[in-house]
């Protein structure tokens, strides 16, 4: 093995990667650095991957190709893991993958690296990504066999090479961070009992400190995209970054779960995802205006799936493209504006309209206007009811 491609997140754990490979494969390492939104310092992350001993450091911003080309996809599908997670950390995980592989090629590398443990999602993600892409690419995954037990291991290593890191929070919790979403775990909510600590509180306003003033919002969408926000044109990125502000304000988007890992433990995890959760009530509200009945049964059947899928580390699965061209079939149908009031943790869709609306008032009215044959209801109501009155008609001797 002469070159690895090592995801490099600039924390600890990757930092101590960088000598630790070069020394026990005797090859080059390139870190491999991908943002999603985060706020960080670009040339902080080279400068540490080149005092840690990197031989080549590479960047890339995917904060637009994820939103537009990963999130905004599985919100049109509807998908929502074990009905509670919008899936955020698992749907950067391909993306960031794809570049890496991109850089292995580039560079004529022979394997990929990533500082995931042995009992996470991400090491499944990263390595069922890798293997789909690049078959020929090797898989490395030194948590998994290196020799430390403790941060403070880590810590000690680095110190004997010369290198000084800052552990974020002393390892006081994992927290993985992009636009669409956060996920944090470890320390305090290791106890399903234990309340979350205010300190895990990020971009969501705790319950007690959000505004006593609800606020309303209106999301426009063409074909399944979200474009506008109280009728301001935005862009993708900046449209989250705006709906993560006003509803991380009011506490919208937050949620405190026991999962089931891929792995076969659960695991309890803090997420927070104002913004999407916004946009997933506000698309659901339109769907049930527009689309046809026995569509959005299937849809709601075959978001489940996809969202499972994506968990698992299934992104460039066939079975998870044609979900998505299912969904994306009637995507130019959601098209329309949504009304969503926001209050204390809340986001309450309170009016639909769109030119597609299968809503039909002298259908639904009770008024005078009302074109509903009411005398076709009792001949549909026996065909309907036919098999089960055959049913009941049936003697049961047992």
């Amino acid at each position: 093995m002469k070159k690895i491609v090592l995801a490099y997140s600039g924390g600890l754990d990757t930092t101590c990667l960088i000598p630790w490979l070069k020394e026990n494969y005797k090859a080059d390492v390139v870190a491999y650095c991908a943002l999603l939104g985060e706020s960080e310092d670009v040339e902080e992350l080279k400068n540490r991957a080149k005092q840690a001993g990197a031989d080549d450091f590479h960047f890339k911003d995917l904060t637009e190709e994820f939103i537009e080309d990963y999130a905004f996809p599985a919100l049109r599908v509807g998908a929502v893991y074990e009905d509670t997670y919008l899936l955020a950390t698992a749907l950067a995980r391909p993306l960031i993958v794809k570049w890496q592989v991109k850089v292995a090629e580039e560079t004529g590398a022979d394997a990929v690296a990533h500082g995931c443990t042995g009992k996470g999602n991400d090491q499944v993600r990263f390595e069922v990504a890798a293997m789909t892409l690049n078959p020929k690419l090797k898989n490395l995954a030194p948590v998994r066999e290196w020799e430390f037990t403790s941060r403070a291991d880590e810590l000690e290593y680095l110190k004997k090479k010369g290198l000084t890191i800052k552990d974020k929070g002393g390892g006081k919790y994992s927290i993985d961070r992009n636009i669409w979403g956060i996920s944090v775990e470890c320390g305090a909510l290791e106890d399903p009992w234990t309340a979350p600590p205010r300190d895990t509180y990020i971009i969501v306003n705790p319950i007690e400190e959000a505004p006593d003033t609800a606020e309303e919002v209106i999301v426009e969408f063409e074909k399944g995209v979200p474009v506008k926000v109280n009728g301001e044109k935005l862009s993708p990125v900046d449209l989250v970054k705006k709906l993560n502000t006003i509803a991380g304000k009011h506490g919208v988007g937050r949620v405190d779960m026991v999962e089931n890992r891929v792995v076969g433990i659960k695991s309890r995890e803090v997420y927070e995802f104002p913004a999407a959760r916004v946009l997933f009530n506000a698309i659901r509200a339109l769907e049930a205006l527009v689309l046809e009945k026995e569509f959005i049964l299937n849809k709601r059947k075959l978001a489940m799936e996809y969202a499972r899928l994506v968990y698992e580390g299934k992104w460039f699965s066939p079975l998870r493209e044609s979900i998505q061209n299912f969904a994306d079939t009637t995507a130019n149908r959601l098209t329309g504006e949504v009304r969503v009031k926001l209050y204390k943790g809340n986001a309450v869709v309170t009016g639909t309209r769109s030119p597609y609306s299968m809503y039909v008032e002298e259908l639904a009215t009770y008024t005078d206007k009302d074109t509903f044959s009411h005398k076709d209801a009792e001949g549909f109501i026996n065909l309907w009811g036919l098999p089960y009155k055959v049913w009941g008609s049936v003697k049961d001797d047992s």
